[in-house]
């Protein structure tokens, strides 16, 4: 059985998505989806060019507020910024969490949003697969 990992951020439009992607890219029995607590409503176009230039963009992929996702019975919820951390919502059963802070990339240059997707795909599912020991 998958376990359920929720990559949460404020925007949902960068950090959260590329965990997301790079959660469900693994070859782990991980099932991964993000939301946002307060999301965007949309991709951002640079997280998206990054996903798509690693082959791990889905078109299922959207900026989307946990309303969403709240009735998925999730292992594990793991905030990517300090705001998503310190406004993680309650959830309706018990669930563990972790943090693994990442630097926000939105407004700056494509090869900023490259070096975050690598830091991302660095450490997040080493943590994730820890956690979920």
């Amino acid at each position: 059985m998958s376990k359920k990992v929720l990559v949460m951020c404020t925007g949902n439009s960068c950090r959260s998505i590329i965990g997301e992607a790079i959660l469900n890219a693994l070859e782990e029995d991980i099932q991964a989806y993000s939301c946002g607590t307060k999301p965007s409503g949309a991709v951002n176009p640079n997280a998206k060019r990054v996903l798509e230039k690693v082959g791990e963009w889905r078109e299922t992929y959207h900026s989307k507020n946990l309303d969403e996702v709240l009735d998925i019975d999730f292992d594990l919820v793991v905030t990517v910024c300090d705001s998503a951390k310190e406004s993680c919502p309650m959830f309706p059963k018990p669930v563990k969490k972790i943090h693994v802070g990442f630097v926000d990339p939105d407004g700056k240059e494509f090869e900023e949003f490259q070096k975050t997707y690598q830091e991302i795909k660095n450490e997040l599912p080493q943590k994730v697969k820890e956690a979920l020991k």
